[in-house]
């Protein structure tokens, strides 16, 4: 009986880890998005994370000016990659991302975390 327990707690250990890995750690996918870097902020009451938004323009008139958009949020956990974020608000921008299964408190609002940025166009 010992041997079944001591077997079963393990198996158990390991789907619960496994579970949390896939849940929070695993990327389940990664890559660019471009758009006016709308608004960024530092946020939160118990845990302080960066969050913003860009708009992702899919037509724009001749006055630059977007007819027709969708909201792309998002959290960043570096400092560094953050204090560039901040100084680009207003900016068309793109960013890398890497997209997680769940959120956990303390990396963001966000299912999608921002680690790069460049200025566009």
């Amino acid at each position: 009986m010992r041997k079944f327990l001591f077997w079963f707690i393990t198996i158990i250990i390991i789907l619960a880890g496994a579970t949390i890995y896939w849940k929070y750690f695993f990327t389940y996918s990664d890559g660019y998005r471009a758009g006016l870097l709308q608004k960024f902020s530092h946020k939160g009451t118990f845990f302080k994370t960066y969050e913003g938004e860009i708009i992702l323009s899919s037509v724009e008139s001749s006055r630059n000016v977007v007819l027709a958009s969708e909201k792309f949020h998002f959290s960043v956990q570096e400092p560094r990659v953050a204090k560039k974020l901040d100084s680009l608000q207003g900016y068309f921008v793109v960013i890398h991302y890497e997209e997680k299964n769940g959120t956990l408190p303390w990396r963001g609002d966000s299912r999608y975390m921002v680690d790069s940025v460049r200025v566009g166009r």
